[in-house]
């Protein structure tokens, strides 16, 4: 969960004006002196993510959903050696979403998929 600006602006603050320490501000506002070092730095609020994905590499999902476009899920997390939610989490980081044409799908038998164009 992240504090909202308004709440570390009061924080920084009272560090800043020195009507506190660090010490004493972490104690008195319950939050921890990593977090406050970090809003005196920078004080805006992240959202994106400094590091690169660690399990499941961009460029390896990208090379197995070009190969493989059909697949399932389960069916990739077993090639990259990961879980099925892991690959759900990526290929949204990719901005990969389900695939909505019904001629490519396994699911659907060879007679429904003869869809005229």
């Amino acid at each position: 969960m992240t504090y909202s600006a308004d709440f570390r602006a009061q924080v920084i603050k009272s560090v800043q004006n020195k009507d506190m320490s660090i010490r004493q501000a972490c104690t008195f506002y319950h939050v921890s002196k990593t977090a406050l070092q970090r809003w005196l730095k920078n004080p805006s609020i992240k959202k994106t993510r400094d590091k690169p994905p660690s399990k499941i590499p961009n460029e390896a999902l990208l090379k197995d959903v070009a190969q493989h476009p059909d697949d399932y899920m389960y069916e990739r997390a077993q090639r990259l050696g990961c879980s099925k939610s892991g690959i759900e989490i990526a290929l949204k980081r990719l901005g990969i979403s389900q695939k909505k044409d019904l001629r490519t799908s396994k699911s659907v038998s060879n007679k429904k998929s003869d869809i005229s164009e």
